[in-house]
């Protein structure tokens, strides 16, 4: 079962400062801020929700197809996508925009200062999910504003079930926009944080909200996830890493995971464990798109991790 993956695709530059930045940053100089880190160690990673998503799934031997907007720098992220046999059928290039990017700067007690251009992300409603066929499922994760609320209309018109996955796009949206994405979607998913602002915003508690889509996914870090479906609230436990590198992505790699037991019909104790391995398997890596696993060394690895094989 392909699925439509409508999302963002980035480039993340990623820095580390070798320091506190609460060493520079003075609490009682905050007015005339104007602050330089010295950064010796940097990465440029290929990102965005919808590329996240899209290579995760293949790892599993999932069938994906990105919906995106990128810009007129996206050529070495399209050799990569190419090399990992990931299609760009639905990738639009908008050539006087760059591609969206994340300028992102972690100092030595992991706090982050971000900058980020939507780029042509702010273009992603120029994708309709109509241009795509043979599409059963889909997914709408952080994309340009009237992209997401395009893109879940046009799903829900087509009766095409999909997954809304707010993520840190969330708090561009209103009460009535939050109500009608949940009232469209067959199925929401958000972290434990997220899950706090759209009951907040949307004025419907996580109960509430379960009770409109087929199922309520929360994603709670080191703590599992909670699985809201049929009346029921299923515990799912984290899947061990070996090693904790870079948590970026996880939660993309997660909704991979979603996506592929949603597609092959399993039911939600399988799913949810499928997702928290792949989460797990990625934090194992830095990078977003860096980590591997064949589909036979992930069943290997679920069986190991959970007593039972897909």
């Amino acid at each position: 079962m392909t699925a439509l993956i409508c999302g963002s695709m980035a480039y993340d530059t990623v820095m580390v400062f070798e320091g506190k930045f609460r060493d520079h940053i003075l609490a009682d100089r905050l007015h005339v801020l104007n602050v330089s880190f010295l950064v010796p160690s940097m990465r440029r990673n290929f990102g965005g929700c919808a590329g996240n998503i899209a290579y995760n799934l293949k790892l599993l031997g999932g069938d994906g197809l990105i919906m995106a907007t990128v810009g007129h720098d996206f050529a070495p992220y399209s050799d990569w996508l190419e090399r990992s046999r990931l299609p760009l059928t639905h990738v639009r290039i908008v050539p006087d925009q760059f591609t969206a990017q994340a300028y992102i700067t972690t100092d030595l007690e992991n706090n982050q200062i971000t900058a980020f251009h939507p780029g042509a992300m702010n273009y992603s409603h120029l994708n309709r999910v109509t241009d795509s066929t043979g599409v059963k499922l889909g997914i709408v994760s952080p994309d340009g504003r009237q992209g997401m609320l395009e893109h879940a209309e046009q799903f829900a018109a087509a009766g095409v079930p999909f997954v809304f996955d707010p993520g840190q796009g969330l708090p561009m949206f209103g009460q009535l926009e939050l109500r009608q994405f949940i009232e469209r979607a067959s199925w929401v998913a958000v972290n434990d944080y997220e899950a706090s602002l759209l009951s907040e915003r949307s004025g419907w508690s996580l109960e509430a909200i379960a009770t409109q889509v087929r199922a309520l996914i929360v994603t709670r870090g080191a703590d599992g996830s909670w699985i809201f479906a049929d009346g029921q609230r299923r515990e799912i436990p984290v899947a061990t890493a070996t090693r904790v590198a870079d948590p970026t992505g996880c939660g993309d790699a997660y909704r991979a995971g979603l996506l592929f037991g949603l597609a092959r019909g399993f039911d939600w104790h399988t799913t949810g464990r499928v997702a928290a391995l792949l989460a797990a398997i990625k934090i194992e890596q830095h990078g977003t798109q860096q980590h591997r696993c064949s589909p036979d060394e992930f069943h290997d690895r679920f069986k190991a991790a959970f007593g039972y094989s897909l």
